[in-house]
């Protein structure tokens, strides 16, 4: 897993927090208060930091769930998001030792863990985590690393499962060109570019400012999976990161070299070639991405759902419905059974973990506990009763008018709500699962919502594509037991990782210049690339994640 360098450190800490009653300990903490043990509600604010999507900081009882929280537990966060580069964030917290009290590591966990961030949670658990036993129970040996133990909590653990039947990822196109050439069925990337081509040449300008035909998120390095997960969802996989994984065999074969990535990245040279591609793409950041979505000048784009909530909201905010976009299953060829859908799985390499800078242990795995009664999940999912979300007469949650749903889904709104920072990167349940008395998890999974929420122009677009739900526009997924493959953990240091890396770099490198170039000069900067790449170990990168998969289909996590 993440290698044994954190045994000794873990242990280290362990003993620190279990004296920490009588020597005050250290602590990034904002309260000076001693140690409580856990076992009193004075006000104490302390400090969490996360690798993922950036957002404003925010105090949490500023917000109306952290509010709420608070007052349940008397522990409030410094919520502080990354800004900058992830790795050299990371690098400097690991050089320093100045940690917060917890983290939501996203990608950064195999670093901080080799480092000896975390604490080991397994006593804590043991003495204060009923409700933590009980959602992670039947997956507590899908993260315990090599020393046995655990230290971070994973973004869910689904109870039951129910599919989302607004699922949104893929090839976006926007709604205005479907509409324009009365909703024909595109399946084939062929299909889909020549599509946004008659509408382009046909409509050159937006407002006075240039059509664009297709963007892409790649000009931040931590986004440049944007450019390289379509070739395996063109090709019928799903993603599963660097890797696509064989149904029959479980073999893993890279995607980076593969002559999926050279269709995908040479059929956007020649989409550059003709004017289409957006030129910025290599070039900006997130914000300025989201707002060329929402300017209405974008025709096509490639994304995942949680990558442009901020611009699909907006969009649906101001009410032009010809502007916003459809995720479309696009593969390379007709024949070929789309996998945008994932299937159940679980993330089990990264999470929220609490550091050895950490006050009061004890107090923080009991507010991780008291956030997963089922109250409280319905609480940072769905809000308060009559107030962001309303019960039917047969226990259904549903949203009863437009104010309700708009707190939800109006990116302000959600943000001061507290839905924007408690949803996902804590303690949680699983997207999919299934409350008690059987209503969904998640808002955008219940079906009296996603109804709801449907406007005329997503009613006409269903209608004409024969459909009820966005969801059934995709193929359903096939069963993959080792899903996700990217969450297989790769030591620091080994040489998969040390490969993965140098692959990653390679590609940052080539495939802009690959796609910006004359296509007359495509091959030969193709033959230079695969020449670099074909010095590095891919062999042995391959052999030990089919391993993993393989170990995984036989119940080994």
């Amino acid at each position: 897993m993440f290698g044994r360098k954190v045994l000794i450190a873990g242990m280290a800490v362990l003993l620190m927090a279990a004296l920490a009653g009588c020597s005050g300990g250290s602590s990034s903490s904002s309260s000076e208060a001693s140690p409580s043990g856990g076992d009193d509600n004075s006000p104490v604010t302390y400090t969490y930091f996360t690798f993922g999507a950036p957002k404003k900081d925010v105090l949490a009882s500023e917000t109306t769930i952290g509010k709420e929280l608070f007052e349940q537990t008397g522990v409030d966060w410094k919520m502080e998001y990354l800004v900058g580069d992830a790795p050299t964030k990371a690098g400097v917290m690991i050089a320093s030792g100045d940690y917060p009290d917890i983290i939501d590591s996203s990608g950064e966990m195999a670093k901080l863990m080799d480092a000896g961030a975390f604490i080991p949670l397994d006593d804590l658990i043991e003495k204060y985590g009923p409700n933590i036993k009980r959602v992670y129970g039947p997956y507590m040996d899908k993260f315990r690393q090599d020393d046995g133990k655990i230290y971070f909590f994973p973004y869910g653990a689904n109870i039951g499962y129910i599919s989302e039947p607004n699922f949104q990822t893929g090839f976006y196109i926007q709604r205005s060109v479907l509409k324009e050439f009365n909703y024909p069925k595109i399946t084939t990337l062929d299909e889909y570019f020549d599509l946004i081509k008659q509408y382009k040449d046909k409509y050159p300008q937006v407002d006075g400012k240039e059509t664009i035909g297709f963007a892409t998120l790649a000009g931040e390095p931590s986004n440049f999976f944007t450019l390289q997960n379509p070739a395996m969802h063109l090709a019928g996989y799903p993603n599963d990161g660097s890797v696509m994984v064989d149904l029959e065999t479980h073999e893993a074969n890279l995607v980076a070299g593969s002559e999926y990535q050279k269709r995908w990245i040479q059929k956007l040279n020649e989409v550059n070639a003709e004017g289409m591609l957006d030129p910025e793409s290599f070039t900006m950041n997130r914000d300025q991405y989201l707002a060329k979505l929402t300017s209405g000048r974008v025709l096509g784009y490639f994304s995942y759902s949680w990558q442009v909530g901020d611009a699909t909201n907006n969009l649906k905010k101001a009410g032009i419905d010809d502007k916003r976009y459809v995720a479309l299953p696009i593969v390379f060829d007709k024949g070929i059974k789309d996998q945008y859908i994932d299937p159940p799985g679980f993330v089990n390499n990264y999470g929220v973990g609490i550091t050895v800078k950490a006050k009061d242990p004890v107090r923080i795995i009991k507010y991780f506990d008291n956030l997963l009664k089922e109250e409280n999940q319905i609480l940072v999912q769905w809000g308060i009763k009559d107030e962001s979300y309303s019960v039917d007469e047969n226990g259904r949650f549903y949203y009863k008018d437009d104010e309700q749903r708009k707190i939800h889904e109006d990116p302000e709104l959600s943000r001061k709500y507290g839905f924007d920072y408690f949803n996902y990167s804590w303690p949680r349940y699983g997207n999919n699962s299934v409350l008690a008395d059987g209503n969904a998890y998640g808002p955008g999974n219940q079906p009296e919502v996603a109804t709801f929420t449907y406007t005329d122009g997503d009613k006409k677009l269903l209608e004409e594509y024969g459909v009820k739900t966005f969801a059934e526009l995709f193929s359903k997924p096939d069963e993959r037991p080792w899903s996700p493959a990217w969450s297989i953990a790769l030591e620091q240091g080994s040489p998969e990782q040390m490969f993965i890396t140098k692959a990653d770099d390679l590609q940052k490198k080539y495939l802009p210049k690959l796609i910006m170039d004359p296509p007359s000069s495509f091959d030969n900067t193709w033959n230079e690339y695969m020449g670099e790449f074909n010095k590095l170990d891919k062999k042995t990168y391959e052999d030990t994640i089919t391993k993993a998969v393989k170990d995984r289909v036989s119940g080994k996590w």
